[in-house]
């Protein structure tokens, strides 16, 4: 074998470091499926996919991908990775300076030049890269050699793609979460989103997709991610996909959305309204109710039909609502944000998604900063530090206080307490005085054992709050014993020792899937908290 072919014969390696296990890449999976159509014959079975996760150390990352003895290694390259890759990629150029190292991905498609992982890599590919990737590797591998660096990805028509979903293997099926996607794209210009860039959304040939959708169907699948933008922006669409998904209902099916939370009308209400407990989830961007701050980021959103929507969800669908809001926004004060935090949280939705300003890469949010002072984290992933009107002091305390939601309220592991912790009054209030009391009493935000965040909330309720302890002890003991826990908070001890801790008779079951389980003891805590404020109505 001369040394031209057995250059050619080595392997092309897409990789990335995805944030877990449990996620599957669907960028690798739309560049291997579209090697032969964009690049030529026989360039598909040379190439593989390797995926790892930023948990793994970047010299195993490294020994692994030289095994292959590879010619090309492409690169996905995200804001949760892409520390841990520039290491990855580090290495690879000391050890085999020889192997053409190609990246591509939102957090690499934007200032290039300011990046060590871009100035480290042989080539850059910037925005899509379905079609850029394998015409590169051709070049790459035949000639001619490509004289640019920086190659802008080549948009093609959504019909000219390979669809990837063949490339999920059994295990990805059985394992991991499958992403799919009926359009790419976004109409809306929500200035903190790589999507304002997009000139509208792109709907995929639904014959085609749906094809698709069934054949993974046949494969086992029942796990299903939906990562379009604007899932309801096409009824049609929408009203065909909900179908499909609900005549093939199977108690292991769930089907996650992301939706526009001001568009839901009938025609999906009546779909929607059929899908058993556990098997639909929408994620809904909510982001702020200032509507001075809506319109100052470009965000369209009818705050009223928002509302409507969202109490439509949550009182008439068995839906999971997931609903995303975001602390240091140009323009919002602390007191804006309580308002609209308490206003979602009225609403009732199961999780609020509480996230804190990023500025990641080309959005044109940067264009506020010398108006708001706006000031981020130069290391990933861009956090804002301070503003004009929220000061560091504060956005730390937001930071903590969106860590200890996580924790206490997104966990669904307190649903009766958390009804005694958040009500009467300001919802915000309440949880941010526990947050700023719980940092100043342990000075951590990590590494809380269940036990010990059972006795913490005992203590800031009854000595902080003040609130009877009976009922205090009543409620934690619920939650304790409908968690399934085994372990004996110090608070709980006479009355676990006694035997009297036990889960009332009217909680809802969980569901029976694994996965469900986070949303049965969300429904649990949705209906203890309604509980507490019709009781306070009354009052």
């Amino acid at each position: 074998m001369t040394s031209r072919q057995a250059a050619d014969a080595r392997a092309i390696i897409l990789a990335t470091l995805n944030a877990k296990y449990i996620h599957a890449s669907l960028g690798l999976r739309y560049l291997l499926a579209n090697m032969d159509r964009h690049g030529g014959a026989g360039l598909r079975e040379r190439t593989q996919i390797c995926e790892f996760t930023i948990q793994q150390r970047p010299v195993q990352i490294v020994e692994s991908l030289l095994a292959l003895d590879p010619a090309v290694i492409g690169l996905g390259i995200y804001i949760w990775n892409v520390v841990e890759t520039t290491q990855v990629v580090r290495l690879l150029k000391t050890l085999r300076p020889d192997i053409r190292v190609v990246l591509g991905g939102p957090e690499v498609s934007f200032e290039t030049d300011s990046q060590e992982i871009c100035r480290l890599a042989d080539h850059v590919v910037t925005g899509w890269g379905d079609v850029s990737f394998p015409k590169l590797c051709r070049a790459l591998l035949d000639g001619p050699k490509p004289l640019m660096k920086v190659i802008a990805g080549e948009q093609p028509a959504l019909a000219e793609l390979a669809l990837p979903y063949a490339e999920y293997t059994a295990e990805d099926l059985e394992k991991r979460l499958l992403y799919v996607e009926a359009s790419r794209g976004c109409p809306f210009k929500c200035e903190f989103c790589l999507s304002s860039l997009d000139k509208t959304a792109w709907a995929f040939e639904l014959d085609r997709f749906m094809a698709e959708m069934d054949a993974l169907y046949r494969r086992g699948a029942r796990n299903f991610k939906f990562v379009d933008r604007t899932f309801n922006l096409k009824v049609d669409f929408s009203v065909r996909i909900l179908q499909f998904f609900l005549d093939r209902m199977a108690p292991d099916l769930f089907v996650h959305f992301e939706v526009v939370p001001d568009s839901l009308p009938d025609r999906l209400k009546a779909l929607i309204a059929q899908f058993p407990a556990g098997s639909l989830q929408f994620e809904v961007g909510i982001q702020s109710f200032n509507p001075e701050v809506q319109q100052r980021i470009s965000r369209k959103q009818d705050n009223a039909k928002t509302a409507d929507n969202l109490r439509w969800l949550v009182g008439e669908s068995q839906a999971h609502v997931h609903a995303d809001l975001i602390f240091g926004l140009p323009g919002e004060t602390l007191a804006s944000f309580a308002d609209g935090f308490d206003r979602l949280h009225a609403l009732a939705p199961h999780e609020i998604q509480f996230g804190i300003l990023k500025r990641l890469r080309g959005t044109p949010i940067t264009r506020h900063t010398a108006d708001f002072a706006m000031a981020y984290d130069p290391q990933t992933p861009y956090t804002i530090l301070q503003n004009s009107t929220i000061d560091f002091a504060t956005m730390q305390r937001i930071q903590r206080f969106a860590r200890y939601w996580e924790m206490v309220a997104n966990s669904g592991r307190f649903a009766r307490a958390l009804g005694l912790l958040l009500a009467p009054g300001s919802a915000f209030g309440h949880f941010l005085a526990f947050s700023d009391w719980l940092w100043q009493t342990t000075g951590k935000t990590h590494e809380f054992a269940y036990e010990k965040l059972v006795d913490l909330l005992h203590a800031h309720l009854t000595m902080v709050r003040g609130l009877d302890e009976g009922d205090v002890l009543a409620a934690l003991a619920a939650d304790y014993a409908a968690s399934g826990a085994r372990g004996r908070p110090a608070c709980l001890a006479d009355l676990l020792a006694a035997g009297r801790a036990k889960s009332p008779a009217d909680s809802p079951a969980l569901p029976a899937k694994p996965r469900a389980e986070r949303q049965g003891r969300h429904a649990s805590q949705n209906q203890h908290r309604q509980d507490i404020q019709k009781a306070a109505a009354a009052a």
